[in-house]
């Protein structure tokens, strides 16, 4: 077809375009005389089952919708972005965040074309914020990426600069266990499904229970970590920024905790990379104990010791520990990680696409650290809209090291989209060559999924019309 227009758009005579309509067996004269010497009305018959995506510079967003999964394996507001050429977008707001996030931006995407993602993301951008607040802007830019992908027929990789892999690895976390026999039994069962790079956790909060291993604890609801529904006498622990809580480990306390590693590096052995998460909130000195008690079993890093922000204390910590260490999942934008990076602060850096900025926000970002010699590795824990996001970014980015899946033990994950079957192969995923992200939403398995009471794609109208001035300049 792409040929048949471009030979009509270099004929100047109808005469020529009824020879060639006739040739080409679209209609023969009948159809050239049904419109002779209206070339406009030629053109619309001839190509009125063509895909509009070929128009890319005629593509405008119409209409812009959300539906609230869960379990996936937590709540991931879904997006679906719709134009009036028919291609659709898909998009993920980050787990754990509000779908509102994404909705407020609806009356800043209507009539654009969404094929000028940058253009738009800096329009946007400003209306994120760390952590989960930065889901709106994330996902919608992964949408704006979909779409500018199947507009040009190319894959999202190709429009980030090309790709320096054909397959991502991925990390698991190591499923947990009440006992260490159950345990191996479950890293066999990883080993079986093909991950060659693990993940565990552990903390203070495993401590809690057994007496003299923790200092000023008895006052904070340490197994709460995540949850602030359980305050303590002395405030939220949850919400409560690790320095301030002036917990401390023991040494009876740091031995348990070594101890408790060794035997998970015993059984996952040590050809396998094995990072570390969620210590639980102390300060930098504890932080500094765990990480020196850890060093004999080669972990691959030290996840979010302390909050990201404390660059001074990142620092203290990496300069005082040879096991590297590694922050970024709640930072928003490039600016944070420069920071970092320039203080020579952490060993690693670890972006959550769907806060750090998007795709091309964190290949920026990537790529940033690579000229300063740090590696990166990517944290995510959503679906598999958001997982081919990070696939394609992954691709084009050449310090990448693994792809966190959090998702890995949820049935009926990878039936949750079309197009790419199976999604992970042996640990690896390999990177999509289809248009866009490579996916499409499989609505009648995902809907499996809804969020109870949720509505499926409903109108969002009450969103439509923009009620501010957003420049942020005089």
């Amino acid at each position: 077809m792409k040929n048949i227009l471009s030979r009509l758009s270099l004929s100047d005579k109808s005469s020529d375009r009824r020879d060639f309509l006739r040739n080409a067996g679209l209609g023969g004269l009948s159809l050239g005389l049904a419109f002779d010497n209206r070339p406009e009305q030629e053109m619309e018959f001839i190509t009125q089952k063509v895909g509009r995506s070929s128009k890319p510079s005629d593509l405008k967003i119409t209409d812009m919708r959300v539906a609230i999964l869960q379990g996936v394996p937590f709540s991931s507001p879904i997006i679906r972005i719709d134009t009036n050429q028919g291609i659709v977008g898909w998009g993920e707001v980050r787990d754990g965040a509000s779908a509102n996030y994404a909705l407020m931006l609806k009356s800043r995407l209507l009539g654009k074309n969404p094929c000028n993602v940058e253009q738009i993301f800096k329009q946007i951008k400003q209306f994120g914020g760390q952590s989960r607040a930065a889901g709106g802007v994330c996902g919608v830019e992964m949408a704006l990426w979909d779409l500018a992908g199947k507009a040009y027929d190319v894959p999202v990789y190709q429009l980030l600069g090309g790709k320096y892999r054909d397959f991502i690895r991925l990390y698991a976390d190591t499923p947990e266990a009440n006992n260490y026999e159950d345990f191996a039994k479950n890293m066999q069962k990883r080993r079986e499904q093909g991950y060659t790079f693990l993940k565990m956790d552990f903390g203070i909060g495993m401590l809690a229970d057994e007496p003299g291993m923790l200092v000023n604890a008895s006052n904070w609801s340490v197994k709460q970590q995540w949850s602030d529904r359980e305050p303590g006498k002395l405030g939220n622990y949850a919400n409560t920024k690790h320095p301030f809580t002036r917990i401390q480990v023991t040494k009876k306390g740091l031995d348990r905790l070594a101890d408790h590693v060794g035997k998970v590096r015993e059984i996952v052995g040590y050809d396998l990379p094995l990072a570390a998460d969620h210590f639980g909130h102390f300060d930098v000195n504890t932080a500094i104990q765990i990480g020196k008690a850890m060093e004999p079993f080669r972990l691959a890093w030290l996840e979010d010791l302390v909050p990201w922000m404390y660059t001074d204390q990142w620092k203290q910590i990496s300069d005082a520990i040879d096991t590297p260490t590694l922050t970024g999942e709640d930072i928003y934008l490039k600016e944070g990680f420069i920071k970092l990076i320039d203080a020579k602060a952490v060993d690693m850096i670890h972006p959550d696409l769907a806060s750090s900025g998007g795709l091309l926000e964190t290949k920026k970002i990537g790529d940033y650290a690579e000229e300063k010699g740090i590696p990166m590795a990517m944290h995510f824990a959503g679906s598999p809209i958001s997982m081919m996001a990070n696939i394609h970014c992954a691709a084009a980015t050449e310090n990448f090291v693994a792809l966190e899946h959090h998702g890995v033990d949820v049935p009926g994950w990878e039936d949750l989209v079309t197009g790419m079957k199976p999604i992970v192969e042996k640990g690896f995923v390999r990177v999509p060559e289809k248009p866009g992200l490579g996916v499409e939403l499989n609505e009648e398995v995902a809907k499996k999924f809804l969020k109870k009471g949720g509505t499926w794609f409903a109108p969002t109208d009450m969103w439509n019309t923009r009620d501010s001035a957003d420049r942020e300049w005089s």
